[in-house]
Parts: C-alpha cells; structure tokens; sequence
C-alpha cells in the first residue's frame, strides 16, 4: 500500500513523544514493505528518520502565523520571505511552546478549516496529494482535522486520524475557543473513515470530552526492539528521565526525589541520567534543576542536545526510568522504548501508566518527590521485585509494543477499509 503521514512537525530539537509515534508508525509499515511518506505541515523534519517526501511545507509555522493574523491577505513576497528555509531553521530551534494561550487562532484554522488562510495552504496541499496518490491518508492528530475534509471533498481515498494527547494543547486555550474546538472536532468526525489512538485510557477520555466521536480503535505504539535490548547494565544504579526537560513532564519532582535518596544513602553509587532535549522556553527551568542536583552535580550526566538516532543508547545506560508527568499521558513512548531494553519504570499512577507499565516496575500517588523517592528506593533495593519487573518489562516489548505487531494492525486496518 502507498501510504501518507500528515503531521505537524516539530523542528526535532527535542524529543516530542507525538511526533516520534507517528514515525514508529510510519517506520514499521516501511519495513513491513509497504510505500510511506511523511509529510510534516509547519517544520521540516531534520532528524527523525528518513522517510520525509519532496513535498513543500504548506503550513510554514512562520508565514502561517502571519497570514492568519492578516485573514489571509499577506502579500506573497511576504509569505516568501518567511518561509525561506534559513527562517524555518530559526522557528524550528526556538519552537516548543507548551502554552496554548494566545494561538486560538491557529487552533481554529486548522481544526475548523475554513478561513483565507488555511484555505491557501490548503489548496497546494489537496493538489500534491491529488499527484501521489496515495491509497490511505492518515492524519496525526484531531487539532489538524480540518485538512480531512478539504481532502475528502477532492479525493476519494480513506482517512484515518490518530487522537492522542489534544486535552494536553485545548485545555490551555480560553473557554470559548476550547469548547468551540472540541465541538468542532466531533462534527468534523464526519469526514474520517476511521480514528485509532494508543490506549484504552485515551479512548475512555475521547467519549468523554467528544461523545459524538465514533469509538477508536486501539493500537499500541510499536518500538523496534532490535535497537534498544542491551545484554549490558550500568556499573552503579542509574535513574533516567527520558523526555522534554521541563516542568510538565515532572523533571524537577524527579530531580528533588534524587537529592532525598542522595541524603538518605540507601541506594550507594546512586547516579541519575538526564535526556531528550529542551528548547528555549525551558532555559529558565533548566538552571532551577541544576541548581536543585547541584550538590550532587558529580553524580549527574544531562545530555542537552536531543538526537533520534543516539537516542536508543540511553537506555543502556539506566538501571531504571521515571518521568513524573503533571499532566495525564496518552500512552508513554518512552515506557516502550525502557520496556524494549529490559529497564522496568516508575510513574506516577495517573493517566494511562497504570494499564502501559502493568507489573513493569511500579506506580505511585501522590505525585511528590518523596512518594517518588520512596517508590525508586523499594525498585532499586528489592533484587527479586527489579528482577520481576524487568523480565516483565521484555515479555511486554515482544508481545504488546513490538513494531511487527503494529504494523499489522495498522495494515488490517487499511486494508478493511479499502475492501
């Protein structure tokens, strides 16, 4: 099958775990043989794996802001400038932000699909994939439904969307525009052959924030596991935080839980590693944890500049993984990836961790760092529960988060919807 991938695109300065699932994805139907293409909308994929096609950016994050700002009546020479390659390369190392405030506008554009502006970007996008062809369009994402309709007007070639993680960006606009938006979303169903998300927690909020939503389909994340299992364990104990470096994804609850198991010297040679990038917005946040590990900064390794392709080793290098979200996951990427190395992990019991970690390791309420602390200090000192949740952890990878399997999942689901 020859298959397209709409996605935002991030830029690739930082580990986004979205944008990383919709390449696992699109990964492992290219090795399962079958044509894909990912076309990214606003930022040009740098790194992440090869399978970017020739198409232009339609919605430069640059020019796009403009232009809907200006209804659509940008002169060109204008929308030419900012979207140079050089500016794009700018947005790109400056994007990330985590605060939906103040790009309603943009959130509606795209959702709703009907002012000057996306119509525009719109029209060369129907056009290019009226050229390839492709036999399945799968979009990333609700918050980009809108292009599901323009498509579907023009084509007649099945839709499918993946709905992960929008709470995450609506609930941080204004009322009115999150309602509007979530309304919107669910009218726009109409235009979607079929919706798939990562878990049965996610699939539970979806019927709940879009009642009209027809039912998903559930489709584990798959990792392929050849790049991750390591016979090989770090010398000392070692805890990892595999994500963005900031305040959201809970690096700082992790860093004062690592000063308390420091003090209380339960866990000797006790080391922490650090990864998955930041951007500018988080600098501040970033010296506030150094400040925090400071003390300890000799048993510390942060890695600042995120790369996909090195990113598998890090998980050689950690005894165990802990990422103390604040906020609720669609389904933890970085679970699989740890799960695929043999590490067992340790959350927080909220959003979908409970039904992804199983008896991978352990959960614990409340979010805190000493409920945390507590939590690392029973995993990392109870040989036989460490030796239970790692072997968990590999029987998982194989059977559950294995790209094999989640490329046929995907394939079927194709396939019934092209017979």
């Amino acid at each position: 099958m020859k298959i397209l991938f709409v996605t935002p695109g991030s830029g690739d300065g930082y580990y986004c775990g979205n944008c990383f699932r919709d390449n696992l994805q699109a990964q492992a139907l290219h090795h399962a043989g079958h044509d894909v293409t990912i076309m990214p909308l606003y930022l040009p994929l740098n790194h992440i794996g090869s399978l970017q096609g020739n198409s232009p950016i339609f919605f430069p994050a640059t020019s796009f802001y403009v232009d809907q700002k200006l209804k659509g009546h940008a002169p060109r020479w204008l929308g030419r400038l900012l979207s140079a390659r050089p500016l794009l390369g700018l947005a790109s190392s400056l994007s990330g932000t985590t605060s939906a405030g103040g790009m309603e506008g943009m959130t509606l554009s795209m959702i709703e699909g009907d002012d000057p502006a996306f119509l525009k970007g719109c029209a060369g996008l129907v056009e290019y994939v009226s050229q390839e062809k492709p036999d399945v369009i799968q979009l990333s994402s609700t918050l980009i439904i809108g292009i599901a309709r323009e498509l579907k007007k023009a084509l007649d070639i099945p839709i499918v969307c993946s709905i992960q993680d929008e709470e995450v960006w609506l609930d941080g606009l204004e009322k009115q525009y999150a309602d509007r938006a979530w309304n919107s979303i669910t009218g726009y169903s109409r235009y979607v052959d079929k919706f798939i998300t990562t878990s049965r927690y996610y699939a539970d909020i979806a019927a709940l924030r879009m009642p009209g939503l027809p039912q998903p389909e559930i489709i584990y994340p798959g990792i392929d596991i050849d790049r991750y299992s390591t016979g090989s364990w770090p010398k000392e104990p070692t805890i990892g935080f595999f994500y963005r470096m900031n305040s959201s994804d809970g690096l700082d609850i992790l860093a004062d839980a690592f000063v308390l198991l420091k003090k209380r010297g339960s866990v000797p040679g006790l080391k922490l590693r650090i990864g998955g990038g930041f951007m500018s917005p988080d600098k501040r946040f970033m010296r506030k944890v150094r400040r925090t590990l400071k003390p300890y900064s000799g048993d510390v390794i942060i890695e600042e500049q995120y790369n996909w392709q090195r990113h598998p080793g890090f998980y050689r290098d950690i005894t165990v993984l802990s990422n103390p979200l604040r906020f609720n996951e669609c389904v933890g990427l970085y679970l699989c990836e740890a799960f695929a190395a043999g590490r067992p992990a340790v959350e927080p019991s909220t959003g979908s961790f409970p039904e992804i970690l199983d008896e991978a390791g352990l959960t614990y309420t409340p979010n805190t760092p000493d409920a945390l602390a507590d939590a690392l200090e029973r995993i990392l000192t109870d040989q036989d529960l460490f030796k239970r949740s790692s072997e968990h952890a590999k029987k998982i990878s194989g059977s559950r988060y294995n790209s094999t399997v989640t490329a046929t999942a995907l394939a079927n689901l194709y396939s019934s919807l092209l017979n």
